[in-house]
């Protein structure tokens, strides 16, 4: 499990406005994981700063941190915390809303600082917890409300999806695209929505079919459900599904007629053959933000919007394929992202995809 969690780091999934972790960081990934199992405090790693007993930093993932995308990049996000501030630091992975409100209250309980839940669903959770222990602060990401102690943190998703949505429009030859998620959750169907609404801006007359898996973690399933968009004629799929994501890759890797776009992380080496991008967060940096301002005693709850403009979510072109798209539309995404960051431009609402 350990090698396979270093081949995650080593396939260089931080984006390229992101400072690539040294190789001290990976030795502490493999060491940070044996110890912090099941929520336990992580063992002291050789070259990490000596733990801040000021500063304690938690993070539920709805999923497994191996899954090269939303989970994975969360936990990153937890090591950054740690190396750079020194904060002590805990994860787990829940499965059930049971099991997110009783980790929440078992961090309050030992007096956490900051506890990340790191998903929509975590919110009601939050919401319930939160009063019993007004000295945590709860922060949800692509959560929607805020309390006391309870920050949502957004991620402006939509801008690099509607980009990538321009690019799926001009790639495809069949007109026909896919969108493939783990579960129908309010930010990933604003993301579709974006996405389709820029394959349409170029290409008016594509179709784009929609499925969901049920779940974020059945590879199997993600495989199934790519294969049968596959052979309804669909050519460019863009998926956002965790774990259950790496069996749409392997799916469209073995198609070799189409192309796919990664999510959540820098998914460009899962399968650089086939994949033109992907629609990335720098979870890290949008970690050790928050966390800065907590132990430095300057956050405030509330909606943390973060989006292209504060460079933590972006469009990143695998450059194995990036000559193969046509210069014309390579000029409208880089048009379009100048007036995105210029706060000039906002992603046009979709037509409800057909399924």
């Amino acid at each position: 499990m350990i090698l396979q969690l270093l081949k995650i780091i080593s396939r260089g999934r931080q984006l390229r406005f992101s400072t690539a972790f040294h190789k001290a960081q990976i030795v502490a990934f493999a060491t940070l994981f044996a110890a912090c199992g099941n929520g336990d405090k992580p063992a002291k790693t050789g070259d990490s700063q000596r733990p801040d007993s000021s500063l304690k930093v938690a993070l539920l993932t709805p999923g497994s941190i191996t899954d090269q995308s939303w989970n994975g990049g969360a936990y990153l996000g937890l090591l950054r915390i740690h190396d750079s501030i020194g904060a002590h630091i805990s994860h787990i992975q829940t499965k059930t809303p049971s099991e997110f409100e009783e980790n929440f209250r078992q961090y309050g309980d030992q007096h956490y600082n900051l506890v990340f839940g790191h998903g929509f669903e975590f919110q009601d959770a939050a919401r319930a917890v939160a009063p019993s222990y007004p000295q945590t602060q709860y922060v949800i990401t692509s959560g929607n409300t805020a309390g006391a102690n309870v920050s949502g943190m957004v991620f402006g998703f939509a801008e690099p999806s509607y980009l990538a949505g321009l690019i799926a429009g001009a790639m495809t030859r069949s007109n026909r695209l896919g969108v493939i998620g783990g579960t129908e959750l309010p930010p990933v169907r604003e993301s579709f929505l974006a996405f389709i609404a820029g394959v349409h801006e170029v290409n008016p007359n594509a179709k784009v079919v929609t499925a969901y898996i049920g779940n974020w973690d059945d590879v199997s399933a993600g495989k199934e459900q790519a294969l049968a968009q596959l052979a309804s004629g669909v050519d460019v799929i863009f998926q956002n599904a965790d774990a259950a994501g790496l069996g749409i890759f392997q799916a469209v890797r073995e198609a070799n007629h189409a192309y796919i776009f990664g999510t959540n992380s820098n998914q460009n080496d899962i399968a650089p053959d086939v994949t033109l991008g992907s629609v990335a967060i720098d979870l890290p940096h949008a970690f050790l933000t928050v966390a800065r301002q907590v132990k430095g005693g300057t956050f405030r709850p509330g909606i943390i919007t973060l989006g292209m403009r504060e460079q933590v979510v972006d469009l990143v072109l695998n450059p194995r394929l990036a000559s193969s798209i046509p210069a014309r539309i390579r000029h409208s995404v880089d048009s379009t992202r100048a007036l995105i960051l210029a706060g000039t431009f906002t992603v046009p609402n979709a037509a409800i995809p057909s399924r």
